[in-house]
């Protein structure tokens, strides 16, 4: 089997007390990433795929832990991905602008929802994270 290495980043965007999620397909609730493209640093392609995935604006914070998985493409290709997380806090724009070829919908939700709703147990560990950092707290470790 090949194995490629993919590279994304994308944001968790803060408005007073609540997250921006979008969810990609039916039922499935996760944070705005992509592809980081050659010579973008990871930070601007996050800012990049938030605003084209929600249609909102954001502006990086801090770094969030950065995640990685492996999933294989029927049984020709493994890719193992990591994904840069980056907090922001809202600028603009509005997630009723958000890319319907990226996106069924894009939505803000209180940090507690976002965290019962998200797909994946690594990306809820990123908004834990980012919760205690917008809280003021230092994360365990």
């Amino acid at each position: 089997m090949r194995v490629q290495h993919h590279h994304s980043a994308g944001g968790l965007v803060i408005r007073g007390q609540q997250v921006l999620l979008i969810a990609p397909r039916a039922g499935r609730w996760q944070l705005p990433k992509g592809h980081v493209e050659p010579g973008e640093a990871p930070p601007e392609a996050a800012l990049r795929e938030v605003r084209e995935e929600t249609g909102v604006r954001g502006r990086v914070v801090a770094s969030l832990p950065s995640i990685a998985y492996t999933y294989d493409v029927e049984t020709r290709v493994r890719i193992h991905k990591r994904v840069d997380y980056y907090l922001m806090t809202y600028v603009d724009g509005s997630e009723t602008d958000s890319d319907p070829r990226e996106v069924i919908v894009a939505r803000w939700f209180e940090w507690d929802d976002a965290l019962a709703q998200l797909s994946f147990e690594n990306e809820r560990d990123v908004v834990r994270a980012a919760r205690r950092m917008a809280a003021g707290e230092r994360a365990p470790g």
